[in-house]
């Protein structure tokens, strides 16, 4: 059962692809509102866990329940409602070359919504205001840094209003700076919107910095070996594996 504050349930998860398992038996619950931090090393299924909990690759089995919707068996009209209310910004932002960054952040508006061109402008020019890039409206990917082509996807993420927003491995490729601003960005719009956020990393910076709530995945026993706060985890760790990761084996 969905305890009644989690906005997600995931309930004896098997990840991977075909007969392969990556991970094993998870279960988590991430509350309303949560900064949840999937963490663990390079290969240990960060990623497809989130590919799978946003529905891009199946599950082996178990379930995941979005809102009491399980993602895992829901029909298609029930994954095309649970689509609109979530949003992903991918590891490169994941921006159309071709499209400025107008048009790219119109798109799931133009897709999802029946708005008028006018509607749909106001909200593209009001998105873009919010994760600092008025004013670029014209520009394309390929003339804007690579910390602003981050802020653009997440602007186009950020489109429908979503109650959910997932994040795969946000600062990869940034500078430390740039990757300062983007989690100053992303704890501001938790702040301010409430919004349920859940990001992908093995930056202990970020996650350090950002993180409420968080599943350590280890590889050496094929499921998660640790919950909690970052920061408690790192003052008790449960065990070697998740000491050394958030330590760098500096201990």
């Amino acid at each position: 059962m969905k305890n009644s504050t989690s906005i997600i349930s995931v309930q004896d998860l098997s990840i991977g692809y075909e007969d392969y398992a990556v991970m094993r038996n998870l279960s988590f619950e991430i509350e309303s509102g949560d900064i949840f931090i999937i963490m663990g090393g390079s290969g240990c299924g960060k990623s497809t866990l989130l590919r799978t909990m946003t529905g891009l690759i199946p599950a082996l089995s178990g379930h995941i329940r979005i809102n009491g919707i399980d993602i895992v068996t829901a029909s298609d009209e029930q994954k095309k409602y649970l689509v609109k209310h979530f949003g992903i910004l991918y590891q490169g932002g994941a921006l159309f070359s071709s499209m400025n960054l107008f048009e790219n952040v119109a798109l799931p508006l133009q897709q999802y919504t029946s708005y008028s061109y006018d509607e749909i402008r106001e909200i593209v020019e009001f998105k873009l205001a919010l994760v600092g890039l008025a004013g670029f409206e014209n520009f394309f990917p390929s003339e804007i840094s690579g910390g602003m082509r981050k802020r653009a996807g997440l602007a186009r993420a950020l489109a429908l209003d979503p109650e959910i927003l997932y994040f795969d491995e946000p600062s990869a490729g940034l500078d430390p700076l740039s990757s300062k601003r983007l989690d100053n960005l992303i704890l501001e719009i938790n702040k301010n919107l409430g919004t349920t956020i859940i990001v992908v990393t093995h930056e202990l910076a970020s996650l350090f910095a950002i993180g409420k709530n968080s599943i350590f995945l280890d590889n050496t026993i094929k499921t998660y070996s640790a919950k909690g706060n970052p920061k408690e985890l790192l003052k008790k760790p449960p065990n070697d594996r998740v000491r050394a990761f958030l330590t760098r084996g500096r201990e």
